[in-house]
């Protein structure tokens, strides 16, 4: 297991500006503009235009802007291979399942925001549209879509079902080609007749599983670093479906950490150690010993821990916030001296960061 150095966090602010109620360690600094989300999201073929904003040559004479934009996810590969949200704010417009996967495309208008290290999914020039039947979509890709690496197959399934499940609205995900139904895809013959939804996973940890069939999948949210700071990265990792108390067990592999050759870090002390788990009213409570302390003598935890933990537990059902204390004491403090006292609930969009 790598662990993030002392020097590492404290070096880095990861902002997530879009938050649930109740308190939550993801924000970063006050945004300029504040934009509500949108109520409702209407999934239509259709392309609406947006108002252009006309600026001119003059400095002295420019219109106010009147296009609104709105925060979106999108799933990009970063420079390990990773398939990895990343919050952007796109145009506000009809249609925004066609326009999201529009931004997963080599060469198109996401080009100019990608962070630093990652790359756009789907083969250059592909042209798409969108089809709601019921809560799946059905995207229709032109023939460019085949032109990717064989090893991009199943970044690309992921990357474009979690981009679009990121919709209420939006349950499964179909493909089809030219509008001809496809029972794989056509590069490496992955299946897909069935269509994908979430419960299919993200960046596959299968490593240690002999029999698939006696586990049960867990995504758990390890970290990563580029040269504008660090962000989350979800790992769907198989664990043994015997396990009762799946947030304990979630817990335990994050204290693990990831696979020793993996290019991914944990902010856990190796000593640290979960002493219990209770569920209420959709808030888990965990209560650890003192070697969740990063800072020990501060007796501070890092903001890192507390966000893997929060992210990893409401990835399950019915979850809504997480507690934490140690050792019974519900005194928490993070490594920037910000004293928790509520619940931590999970952000609406994850790595929220400035490109």
């Amino acid at each position: 297991m790598r662990d993030l150095t002392k020097a590492k966090i404290a070096a880095t602010v990861v902002a997530s500006s879009v938050l649930l109620s109740g308190c939550g360690l993801f924000g970063g600094e006050p945004v300029v503009e504040e934009i509500d989300p949108p109520q409702e999201v209407t999934l239509t073929n259709d392309e609406t235009s947006t108002t252009e904003t006309t600026t001119g040559e003059s400095t002295e004479t420019v219109d106010e802007a009147t296009t609104e934009t709105v925060t979106r996810e999108l799933y990009l590969v970063d420079k390990n291979g990773m398939v990895v949200p990343q919050t952007v704010q796109l145009p506000k417009t009809e249609g925004v399942a066609k326009q999201v996967l529009e931004y997963l495309v080599v060469g198109g208008p996401v080009t100019d925001m990608l962070p630093n290290g990652f790359r756009a999914v789907l083969p250059q020039d592909t042209q798409l549209s969108t089809n709601m039947d019921g809560d799946t979509v059905i995207v229709d890709f032109s023939k460019e879509f085949a032109n990717y690496e064989p090893e991009d197959e199943l970044k690309i399934l992921q990357a474009i079902t979690f981009t679009l499940t990121q919709f209420d609205t939006i349950k499964n995900v179909k493909l089809t080609i030219n509008g001809h139904e496809q029972d794989e895809m056509p590069v490496n013959g992955t299946p897909i007749d069935d269509g994908m939804n979430r419960a299919d996973g993200i960046n596959l940890d299968n490593g240690e599983v002999v029999d698939i069939t006696n586990t049960k999948p867990v995504t758990l949210y390890f970290l990563a670093e580029n040269a504008e700071g660090v962000y989350y990265v979800p790992i769907t990792k198989r664990i043994d479906k015997s396990e009762n108390d799946n947030f304990a067990a979630i817990v335990n592999e994050l204290i693990q950490g990831p696979d020793y050759d993996s290019s991914l870090l944990s902010g856990f002390q190796s000593d640290a150690k979960l002493l219990g788990a209770k569920y209420e009213n959709g808030k888990v409570t965990l209560d650890f010993n003192e070697n969740i302390y990063g800072s020990f003598e501060e007796k501070m935890i890092s903001k890192h821990v507390i966000n893997s933990l929060v992210l990893s537990l409401t990835e399950q059902p019915g979850v809504e916030s997480v507690a934490i204390t140690v050792q019974g004491n519900a005194e928490i403090v993070t490594d920037d001296g910000e004293k928790i006292t509520e619940p931590v609930t999970r952000p609406e969009k994850v790595n929220t960061g400035s490109f």
